[in-house]
């Protein structure tokens, strides 16, 4: 599989506004339970996994393959049902109403998939360590525990490939106090949604 070819940053801006749609625009309807509008969410986190080509190792592309194909599951469901499907949680409550559970097994991998990146990421943004110690760090508090012994070399074949930090932010723009404020915000409205998911998912009208 040939990696894909990094999308090109307009000049004085960055990686991030290259995205079809942030986190940071996913609406969240709180008088309706925090409701996260489906939509805007499967973009976003579509547009996150492109994060994955900046890392430059061919290493990722099982990770963002994996993101891309739970994001697909919940897709179909909400083209099936849109009515049912406007937010993430009224789709899990709908589809599990059919005995089916494609889409909201989809959602709990493609959750933990976000929070795996968004820790790495975080950690790393907030401490001089490198990209590989974070995500190696972040991977044993995540996805770790969830993996097979199949699949836990593909991770860590992931993560040993990762660039030098300094490389990493400086493919994510020009102006690296821009890119650090920007990804602070950014990480910031990841991890409200990944909180209130996890949350949702941890419920009892969430199970199957």
């Amino acid at each position: 599989m040939a990696a894909a070819a990094v999308v090109q940053i307009p000049v004085g801006a960055t990686f991030l506004k290259t995205f079809k749609k942030s986190f940071v625009d996913v609406p969240i309807d709180a008088e309706k339970g925090n409701a996260i509008s489906t939509a805007e969410f499967l973009e976003a986190a579509e547009s996150l996994t492109t994060m994955f080509d900046v890392l430059g190792s061919i290493a990722f592309s099982p990770v963002k393959t994996d993101m891309l194909g739970n994001v697909e599951k919940i897709r179909k469901r909400m083209l099936a049902a849109p009515l049912a499907s406007q937010n993430i949680q009224d789709l899990v409550r709908n589809e599990l109403k059919t005995k089916s559970h494609t889409a909201t097994e989809g959602l709990l991998w493609l959750v933990r998939g976000l929070e795996f990146t968004c820790i790495a990421l975080s950690k790393n943004i907030n401490s001089t360590e490198e990209l590989a110690d974070s995500f190696r760090g972040s991977y044993s508090e995540t996805l770790m525990r969830h993996h097979s012994f199949l699949v836990k070399p593909i991770f860590s074949a992931a993560m040993g490939a990762c660039p030098y930090r300094k490389d990493f932010y400086a493919k994510l723009g020009d102006d690296e106090q821009k890119v650090q404020e920007e990804l602070r915000e950014y990480l910031a409205a990841l991890d409200k949604i990944v909180y209130i998911l996890k949350g949702f998912l941890e419920s009892k009208e969430a199970k199957w």
